[in-house]
């Protein structure tokens, strides 16, 4: 962040990534998606779940706000996502509700250290609820919409989309990257362990299990975030904090524990 723009972070990052999946495409041959629509639909999810999410939070940061109040405020999107399921007749159990409710309230112990004195204007917090939204509808429509593909073309057409969103606005950015050795890490991390590792994960997971459990799973984000950080940097773990881990790990065994099989009665 000290080093880089948001947005021309992530069009370097979304470049790279694009190259690095057509070399690997070159060689292993996938399918790609089948008519104009699939595309469509691949491009949306990318402007939503990368463009939208990723550039919202990384703008909200830049401009001030806290990386603690920021996660806090996304990781509202398994709630919200619940909410929206269940409104339109998808069955939430009250385990799992309860379960959704618990992560938020681990997430806010976890986070209890990192939230952060810095007065939130209205500019960063209109970016972050913008990501807050973009994460939340990319992954609904890309439930409803999209059909099962190859991961590494799909992938590749989602980053195409947010490239395109993005570049404008990194274009009009007064400064864009230094690069240093720091900067190459990061970006190095970026494209290979997030862009074609864990947003690769969570595209073939969103696509294979129900929404709301797919979603619950981030609230284990912060939790093994504050672990790493620990172990890297030494930044400390309050007991607030691990009492929060454990109440979010509780919370997405709640939400992920399947529902008991009927016990079979004798004739």
């Amino acid at each position: 962040m000290p080093h880089a723009a948001p947005f021309s972070f992530l069009c370097a990052r979304y470049a790279a990534t694009i190259v690095c999946f057509m070399l690997w495409i070159s060689w292993a041959r996938p399918a790609w998606p089948q008519g104009r629509s699939q595309w469509l639909h691949l491009g949306i999810t990318g402007i939503l779940m990368h463009a939208g999410y990723l550039g919202g939070v990384w703008a909200a940061i830049k401009l001030g706000m806290s990386a603690g109040l920021s996660a806090l405020i996304v990781s509202l999107q398994p709630i919200i996502t619940a909410i929206w399921l269940s409104s339109q007749g998808s069955r939430v159990t009250k385990r799992q509700w309860l379960g959704l409710a618990l992560g938020l309230v681990g997430l806010a112990f976890v986070l209890s250290d990192k939230l952060g004195t810095v007065e939130v204007t209205l500019v960063p917090m209109l970016w972050v609820l913008l990501a807050l939204a973009s994460i939340t509808i990319g992954t609904l429509y890309q439930k409803a919409w999209v059909k099962p593909c190859d991961v590494r073309t799909a992938n590749t057409v989602q980053m195409i989309g947010a490239l395109a969103v993005s570049l404008p606005l990194a274009l009009i950015e007064p400064h864009h990257i230094t690069w240093n050795l720091e900067t190459i890490t990061a970006l190095t991390w970026a494209v290979l362990g997030l862009s074609m590792g864990a947003s690769s994960l969570m595209y073939m997971m969103i696509q294979r299990g129900a929404v709301s459990r797919v979603t619950a799973l981030l609230y284990l984000v912060p939790p093994t975030t504050a672990v790493i950080a620990w172990l890297m940097f030494g930044e400390r773990i309050t007991a607030l904090m691990l009492l929060g881990m454990l109440i979010a790990a509780y919370a997405v065994y709640l939400v992920l524990k399947p529902a008991s099989p009927p016990i079979l009665q004798a004739k």
